[in-house]
């Protein structure tokens, strides 16, 4: 896969993980900064690294699954591995400016 491809895939991946919210913050996982990291293979193997705000989080078992399902429906896309760690653990640093912003968390 070029790397001109890999750019236009990744951009759709963070397109459909903008879509995926934790049902507790009106923000979505991908501003919030619990992707931590998105890899693709030139076979269109995606493995997605990813937190949650907290390991206690009701949504620990929904969100992954909804994460993996969302990556895997973009074209492009032939596998989802998905990973969910804790280390480094989550802090409000890690969001965007624009997630800041609409948290009011400045």
């Amino acid at each position: 896969m070029a790397a001109m491809d890999k750019q236009a895939l990744e951009e759709r991946i963070i397109a459909a993980l903008k879509t995926v919210y934790d049902p507790e913050i009106p923000v979505d996982i991908y501003e919030l900064g619990l992707v931590y990291g998105i890899d693709i293979h030139d076979d269109g193997l995606v493995r997605v690294r990813m937190t949650l705000t907290s390991p206690m989080c009701p949504v620990a078992d929904a969100l992954p699954m909804e994460v993996q399902q969302k990556v895997a429906e973009v074209d492009g896309v032939t596998e989802v591995d998905l990973s969910v760690v804790y280390d480094p653990p989550w802090s409000k640093d890690m969001m965007s400016e624009e997630a800041r912003l609409l948290l009011d968390m400045f």
